[in-house]
């Protein structure tokens, strides 16, 4: 497959974004990012039987736009991408929350960023697809110019 660049690519390779589109996500990420730690803080220490709706996760969730749930959908993704390890239940249950909501807005390149950051995570983070394949689920088709990877463990949200 071609990628915008006209560099071939294989079908796990993704092409490059452009530096300032992913600087925007990162400045997104950032603003969202001493929120979502604290909260995710809390929901480790707290009642992990708990409905989500009511968690310092859940509430958060609910006090964001369309845009800020996407940037902090991103920003758990990231992290727990970098930082798989037993402890991130609340981190995951917050991942899969936002990859179940509809109608997020995702773009292309949102998405094409979190696939990259899922080939490059260890496979043991079994999550690692699941907020960036639903997020891939709302583009309309032919939107994303990569592959999706076929992964037999995938998650649903």
């Amino acid at each position: 497959m071609a990628s915008v660049a006209g560099r071939a690519t294989s079908r796990h390779e993704h092409p490059p974004l452009d530096p300032t589109v992913v600087q925007r996500f990162y400045d997104r990420m950032r603003a969202v990012a001493p929120a979502a730690v604290g909260a995710i803080e809390r929901d480790r220490a707290d009642d992990p039987g708990r409905a989500f709706g009511d968690t310092a996760c859940g509430r958060l969730v609910g006090s964001l736009d369309q845009d800020g749930v996407r940037a902090l959908g991103m920003w758990v993704h990231h992290w727990c991408m970098r930082f798989y390890d037993d402890d991130t239940r609340a981190a995951l249950r917050l991942l899969r929350a936002i990859a179940a909501r509809p109608a997020l807005g995702w773009t292309a390149d949102e998405v094409h960023w979190m696939l990259g950051e899922s080939q490059h995570a260890a496979p043991a983070a079994d999550a690692r697809f699941t907020l960036p394949l639903a997020a891939a689920a709302e583009l309309a088709p032919g939107v994303l110019r990569i592959d999706l990877p076929a992964d037999d463990r995938v998650v649903p949200a």
